[in-house]
């Protein structure tokens, strides 16, 4: 589903598309059929492989569909049962859940495979900003803040910064929980406890739902959005980190700079007008998503926020596209993020020039707090300690 208004979508490959929605649509329907069945609360004639019911040529018409009942399980249903040759299976199918069931485990689903790509992006951002850290810890250079000079530092210790907000991001990550939605029409589970006459049959069958589909179970979440809010805020923080990189590349990489470059890459960073121009188009691209994250996440809690009743009228409809862009932003901007570390040029000579001409004035805090200490005497404070601490973290 790439798009030429979001210059590299392709890097999020399947994630989140419709054909994948779909697939986790149809994933829901068959784990429940298949514990209905296994437990004895469905005809035994009911087993159906339901794989391949739905493709991606049916995508254009269930979203078509989808309008007429306000989501996309409707028509699905109906589709299925009618390409279904079992008549115990199309009886069966669906019975006890609600919609929301299946398009909440659903997201849920391609949430987990989106989180498992940007994990994995992490890992491999961290193993370089280590590298970056401990190769750097002497490289000296200007600090900076409010955009001017402020005190020597070293590019180690910027690195064990970005680490920081990388392990930041790992960290929140990792505490994500998605788990299994099901609660039937009003979060009750009226209708499966009506089919089977037993609250603890019912548990049995989810507990069996969920492990089919590798989900955790807890009690329903109709109207309790933390599942969905939390990865979003997860997702941000992600690309908060990634931004903060980008950012510093971006200043460091302006000509009259220069203490940073993004790797050579043929074709990349050219202009249309322009053939002096070697623009810095990774941190550029990483820069726009961690300008965008936060309002979709902002969205993602005013949806919460809007509950109502047992179905929000709106505020649950308003997370589906919000959380598949959020996400698919997202595993772009770590895949370019990793790129683009890998691919990171350290101009040191720059760095000691640039902090050459700095001087004196850069060195007005060492003067004033130690007068009596030599001019060419390091300013180090504890760098070497918070470098090897954010090391020492990344290797937990």
């Amino acid at each position: 589903m790439s798009t030429v208004l979001w210059p590299g979508d392709h890097r999020a490959g399947d994630l989140f598309t419709d054909a994948a929605v779909l697939a986790a649509l149809l994933a829901v329907e068959a784990a429940w059929l298949d514990a209905l069945v296994l437990h004895g609360v469905a005809d035994p004639a009911a087993r159906d492989d339901l794989t391949g019911l739905i493709g991606p040529d049916d995508v254009s018409a269930l979203a078509h569909d989808a309008e007429a009942g306000g989501n996309p399980v409707i028509p699905l249903l109906k589709l299925v049962r009618k390409r279904l040759r079992n008549p115990a299976a199309a009886e069966w199918l669906h019975k006890g859940l609600t919609s929301q069931d299946v398009l909440d485990t659903a997201l849920v689903l391609c949430l987990r495979e989106t989180v498992g790509q940007v994990r994995a992006d992490l890992r491999g951002q961290i193993e370089v900003l280590v590298r970056l850290a401990d190769l750097h810890r002497d490289t000296a250079m200007a600090g900076r803040t409010l955009t001017q000079h402020a005190i020597p530092i070293t590019f180690g210790l910027k690195a064990a910064t970005w680490l920081t907000g990388v392990l930041d991001a790992r960290d929140r990550l990792a505490a994500v929980d998605l788990p299994l939605q099901i609660g039937g029409a009003a979060g009750s589970l009226a209708a499966p406890v009506a089919l089977t006459g037993s609250p603890a049959v019912v548990r049995d069958l989810i507990e069996t739902a969920g492990g089919a589909l590798g989900l955790r179970v807890r009690d329903p979440w109709h109207t309790a959005r933390s599942p969905f809010t939390g990865a979003a805020d997860a997702l941000v923080t992600c690309t908060d980190a990634w931004g903060r990189i980008a950012n510093d590349v971006l200043v460091a990489a302006r000509p009259e700079i220069h203490e940073l470059s993004e790797g050579a890459v043929e074709g990349r960073g050219g202009s249309s007008a322009m053939p002096n121009k070697q623009n810095p188009v990774l941190a550029v691209l990483i820069r726009r998503a961690a300008l965008t994250g936060p309002p979709f996440a902002a969205l993602m809690h005013t949806a919460a926020a809007a509950a109502v009743d047992e179905r929000p009228d709106g505020g649950w409809h308003v997370e589906w596209e919000t959380l598949r862009t959020l996400a698919r932003r997202t595993a772009v901007a770590g895949s370019q993020t990793t790129e683009l570390l890998a691919g990171l040029r350290v101009e040191t000579a720059w760095m000691t020039a640039n902090l050459a001409a700095a001087r004196p004035g850069i060195d007005a805090e060492q003067r004033s707090i130690a007068p009596s200490a030599a001019s060419d005497e390091p300013y180090r404070g504890a760098t070497d300690q918070i470098i090897d601490a954010a090391i020492a973290r990344a290797k937990e």
